[in-house]
């Protein structure tokens, strides 16, 4: 007897965007590395690549999330 399922079996109701097939599945038809979700809906799996680019664009110009340090932040370099 196998230890871990190959298969997923998804609770009805459960959507998800596969993105190896490019298509919205109910249930996780395709592995977790492959697909975006669980979505409550059908159309919010469906605007699932829509949602993750403005995702993207908000992280990109938040400004917590930038490397440089901002000007006058304790952590910046000093000529000491």
């Amino acid at each position: 007897m196998a230890l871990f399922k190959k298969r997923t079996v998804g609770k009805p109701g459960e959507w998800y965007y596969c993105l190896e097939h490019q298509k919205v599945e109910e249930g996780p038809d395709c592995p977790g590395k492959d697909r975006f979700g669980p979505y409550a809906t059908r159309t919010e799996a469906e605007h699932a690549m829509q949602t993750a680019r403005e995702r993207n664009l908000e992280w990109e110009n938040d400004p917590r999330w930038h490397d440089a340090p901002s000007a006058g932040s304790a952590d910046g370099d000093r000529d000491d």
